[in-house]
């Protein structure tokens, strides 16, 4: 090293609080922290999902928005765009695909179903299976 570079470092040196292990046992902590705040976070989105799925709460709040839009056009006397009424359709029947996968065997609002069916002070009957209106052009 030169001196000038020899004597640069010496003066980092001196300016030096602390020695490298206490910043490396402070990062080590914050890491630790944020770790057990990130395993926090996913435990809650976990069990929140256990009752609905992200994908349909996102799909509902589209399709209310959607809602908003149809209203929008109505509450001001305008008739509602093609395009617009298309979009709630496709929504209604969308909605209905999510219901049936989510009721069918194994799915998420099944076992929840299933697990209301068991608590005698319910006020509706949970153990019976939702069924939808089958027309001609369905499946």
């Amino acid at each position: 090293m030169t001196d000038d570079l020899k004597s640069r470092a010496d003066a980092l040196k001196a300016s030096v609080v602390h020695d490298e292990i206490t910043y490396l046992k402070r990062i080590s902590d914050r890491l630790e922290n944020i770790d057990k705040k990130l395993a926090e976070v996913t435990h809650y989105m976990v069990e929140a999902e256990s009752e609905v799925p992200e994908k349909m709460r996102r799909f509902i709040m589209y399709m209310h928005d959607m809602h908003d839009v149809k209203n929008l056009y109505d509450e001001h006397g305008i008739e509602v765009p093609p395009h617009v009424l298309r979009e709630v359709e496709r929504c209604d029947d969308r909605l209905r695909q999510l219901l049936t996968e989510l009721h069918t065997d194994g799915g998420v609002f099944e076992k929840v179903r299933r697990h209301m069916a068991g608590d005698k002070e319910n006020r509706y009957d949970y153990s019976r299976e939702l069924t939808f209106k089958r027309t001609g052009n369905q499946p």
